[in-house]
Formats: structure tokens, C-alpha cells, sequence
């Protein structure tokens, strides 16, 4: 693996090497024993991490993709560590994070006190598509909504972290997490040796545990579903991994019926009342007598099951008006407000097209913005001022006039970078991270998360549907490396 002609971008932030050019500290023992294997060996291991991946199917599919077929994730054999210091920052930011979200949500369900102070205005909240009024005055089993949280954070230049925005629907990629860590020690077990690597395989444990805490009735063993749209969703091989490793049913909509106020399953012994749904349904195809009546995708009546108190889902329905776009400048308030606390975490600096003075700015400055429509995930719907045409500029401006609810801009930020492996060489590549939070009778934090890298040269998207791959991230028990894989359990908040 070549290393001498590694070029270190003076406008970013590099993970992995100094603005001098050389290794950090923390990267000096790994970059040293990947130095050692040739360029033939590397790529022997990269096409056998590629052959596992695909054997395991841990596939994807981009339904703009016009072929329709299922893609391996490319991955990325250089780690991305974590010191133990940096990361009990970060997992007190998530954990502060998670409570806000989840007080807030029970808020504006309810008593909608945050609005009546008049923090965020009331506007933005009802005429976001992810609002339920259906939602109006229900509590969630345990009080909980959130139940399971992706945070995707980024380094800005001076390498600190922000959050770039916060997933409450059915965040999706822990299983390229996990498939990734087994991948690593089997390929790459050489370079564990010298570094005390926490742990993650006790995530689905985690999760199972957390959705038996929300159980709404008290039975000897709650039975527990994951509810998934069916093979062809793209995370249709997440769905499968993860009701496989909680030994849990994998269900569709049309294997469950209400009977008698009850959710219940069918199986070849007969029906079986279900007590919690891990659904990866949207809101809107959840139940076509409540939400969208073309939905063939769920079960006919879960939602007057769910608000009877019948059935736990997971997460509650209406959560996506947390993570709106349009919401997101609003969390560091809530943090203040809900829990009377500074925010651990920043935010990007966010200007709101719905408010007069932001849209005058973010029209007369495109040319320097990064645009976003609130409603959209995956990369689209989205404009970056620096690398787009002057049509493209021209367009989104149109747009943002005729609906501004529905977009955000933020001033484009040079996204820290971590050395990549490309054909042979290392290449800074720019990162974000998602570490996935679970809310049960305690909050706890996976170390570390899915790290998605952009391939491609200069790009600063890192979703895989936009041509991105992923890297395994590696949180340390100490500063310095020297000590094996250890077991740590993370810290908790009940």
C-alpha cells in the first residue's frame, strides 16, 4: 500500500494525517501493519471481503437504477478509530440528544407547550407531511417514541463534530455495521492485534431487550414481530439479519390480522397475538383504514389496536415530524428547554426558506449553499451551491418560491476526510457517521456506527444510492493502542 503520495487537503480536516503531512497518533500502528501487505495481497483480501459480502447478502438496491439489481455495499479496509476520550463526548451528545427528541415528541402529541411558548412555531409543525394527528393525546407504551435513533454526524474544517441531522422514522444500516465488524476480524484479524476494540455484536441483544421493555401487557414472554414491506425493499437483507439474530418473527402486513381489539400472527398452529411490531413500514402504509387506503403493504386496523393499547410499535407512528429538516434547527432549543441543559453536540447552522429573511439570503447566495427539500432522504433532493450549474441554481430557486416549507439550506462545509483505499493507494475521502441510539429502560449507544465514505473524487455525498461506500469504525478503550479487543459496557441513562 502506497503512502508517499497521500495529499492532505488544507481546506478539510484529515482524520488520519496532520496538516503536515504526517501520520497522527492514533493511526501510526494500523497505517504500519497495512504498509506491510503488498498491493497483491491487499487486493486478494479486498476481493474476499467483496466474495463474503455477497455470499452473506449483504446487498442493496437503488431503485432509480434502472438494471433493478442488488449491489454489494462497497466497503473500505482502512478503519476508522475512535479514542475512548472523543467518544464519551459523543455518546453523552447522543444520549442528551435522544431525551430532547423524545420529550418533544411527547410535547407536541400533547400538552404542545413548546408551542404555546412559542420556541418553534406552530406553522412549521402542522404542515409537516410527517405530522399525525392521529397521534394527537397518545402516549406510547413507556412513554417512549424514539425507540430507535441514527444520528449522522459530521467534522467540520477544525475538526469538530456536528450533528447534520437526527433519523426517528426506522433508520436503517445497523446490519452493515455488525456484517462489517465479522467481515474485518475474519479478512483483516491482523489488524486488531495491537488495538482494544469495544465490542458491538450485543446490539441485537440490545434491541430485543428494548423492544421487550415496551411490551403493554404483562405475559410470561411477550411475542415480538419485525414488520417489513417484503424481499423487493432495499433493506429488505436488514430486516431478515435482524429478526434472525433476535430470534424474532420476520412478518409482512398480510401475515397479521386484528381480531378482537388484538394484533395477531398467523402461523401453521394458528393465530398468535402479537405484543410488539419493530416496524420498517412508513407511517403511511402502516394501515389503510388510518393512513393511505391503497396500502397493501400493512395490516387493517393495527393503528386502533396501537392507540387501545393493544400492541407496542416501534418506532411510534408520527416520530418523523422530529427529524424534519425544518425541525432540526430547533433541537438545540429543545435541548434547553426540555432538560435545561448547553447542547453537548452543535448543530450546522441552518437557514429555514419558510421564514422571510432566511429565503432572501438563501436565494442571493445559492452559489455558496447547500440545499435541502425537508420531505427527502438518500442524497436527493438536494442542491450543492459550489458544484451546481447555474440551470440547477435556477431551478431549486424556483422552487423554493413556490413551497419554501419544504426546503432548509446550510452554508456547505469542506466534510472531514479519512484516508481511503483506492486502486492500491491511500486517498482522502470525505465521512460522516451514524451511531445508532436505543431507547428502552436504559439509552444506549452502539460504539461507534456505520462511517459512509464518498469514493468519488471531490464528492461530498456519502450515500450509497449516490455512489458511497462504508468503513468499519473502531472505538478505543484507550488512547494509545496496545491492549486486544476488550468487552466495555457503554455507558447508560435510565
Amino acid at each position: 500500500m502506497r503512502l508517499a503520495n497521500y495529499e492532505v487537503d488544507s481546506r478539510t480536516h484529515d482524520e488520519t494525517f496532520e496538516p503536515a503531512g504526517g501520520v497522527r497518533p492514533l493511526y501510526r500502528e494500523i497505517l504500519a501493519r497495512l504498509s506491510d501487505l503488498s498491493a497483491q495481497e491487499l487486493e486478494q483480501r479486498r476481493k474476499m471481503v467483496e466474495l463474503l459480502l455477497r455470499n452473506q447478502g449483504v446487498t442493496f438496491t437503488v431503485y432509480s437504477d434502472d438494471a433493478g439489481i442488488e449491489k454489494v455495499f462497497p466497503f473500505d479496509p482502512i478503519p476508522r478509530l475512535i479514542s475512548a476520550e472523543e467518544w464519551d463526548h459523543v455518546e453523552r451528545g447522543l444520549v442528551q440528544r435522544v431525551r430532547a427528541l423524545n420529550l418533544f415528541l411527547a410535547d407536541v402529541y400533547g400538552a404542545q407547550k413548546i408551542l404555546d411558548d412559542g420556541l418553534i412555531p406552530a406553522d412549521l409543525i402542522y404542515r409537516a407531511g410527517s405530522f399525525r394527528r392521529e397521534m394527537v393525546g397518545m402516549t406510547p407504551p413507556q412513554g417512549i417514541f424514539t425507540h430507535v435513533v441514527g444520528t449522522d454526524l459530521i467534522r467540520d474544517e477544525n475538526g469538530v463534530l456536528h450533528v447534520l441531522e437526527d433519523n426517528v422514522r426506522s433508520p436503517s444500516g445497523v446490519s452493515y455495521v455488525l456484517e462489517c465488524r465479522e467481515v474485518m476480524k475474519r479478512v483483516f484479524s491482523v489488524l486488531f492485534e495491537p488495538h482494544g476494540v469495544r465490542p458491538i455484536d450485543d446490539y441485537t441483544d440490545w434491541l430485543r431487550d428494548m423492544l421487550m421493555h415496551v411490551t403493554p401487557r404483562a405475559v410470561g414472554e411477550p411475542t415480538v414481530v419485525l414488520l417489513s414491506p417484503g424481499m423487493y425493499n432495499s433493506a429488505y437483507f436488514e430486516h431478515s439479519f435482524l429478526a434472525r439474530c433476535m430470534g424474532i418473527s420476520l412478518v409482512e402486513g398480510s401475515d397479521l390480522v386484528v381480531r378482537d381489539g388484538a394484533v395477531c400472527m398467523r402461523t401453521t398452529q394458528g393465530l398468535r397475538r402479537v405484543d410488539v411490531i419493530y416496524r420498517r413500514i412508513d407511517d403511511d402504509f402502516l394501515d389503510p383504514v388510518a393512513f393511505r387506503p391503497d396500502s397493501v403493504l400493512g395490516c387493517p386496523g393495527l393503528f386502533a389496536a396501537y392507540r387501545s393499547g393493544a400492541v407496542a410499535l416501534a418506532n411510534a407512528p408520527g416520530t418523523g415530524v422530529a427529524d424534519d429538516k425544518a425541525i432540526y434547527p430547533f433541537v438545540p432549543d429543545m435541548i434547553r428547554y426540555y432538560l435545561s441543559e448547553e447542547p453537548i453536540l452543535p448543530n450546522v447552522p441552518t437557514y429555514i426558506a419558510s421564514r422571510p429573511d432566511d429565503r432572501k439570503y438563501i436565494l442571493e447566495h445559492l452559489s455558496e449553499l447547500v440545499v435541502k427539500q425537508t420531505d427527502a432522504s438518500g442524497g436527493y433532493g438536494m442542491l450543492i451551491g459550489p458544484q451546481a450549474t447555474a440551470e440547477q441554481r435556477e431551478d431549486f430557486k424556483r422552487r423554493i418560491e413556490q413551497n419554501p416549507r419544504s426546503y432548509i439550506a446550510q452554508r456547505t462545509i469542506q466534510l472531514g476526510k479519512h484516508a481511503t483505499l483506492i486502486d492500491g493507494s491511500l486517498e482522502g475521502r470525505c465521512v460522516d457517521l451514524r451511531p445508532y441510539v436505543l431507547y428502552g429502560e436504559q439509552i444506549r449507544v452502539i460504539p461507534g456506527g456505520l462511517t459512509r465514505v464518498a469514493l468519488r473524487r471531490g464528492s461530498l455525498v456519502v450515500n450509497s444510492s449516490q455512489g458511497g461506500g462504508y468503513k468499519d469504525t473502531w472505538v478505543l478503550n484507550s488512547t494509545e493502542p496496545g491492549t486486544k479487543e476488550e468487552r466495555r459496557e457503554p455507558s447508560t441513562v435510565s
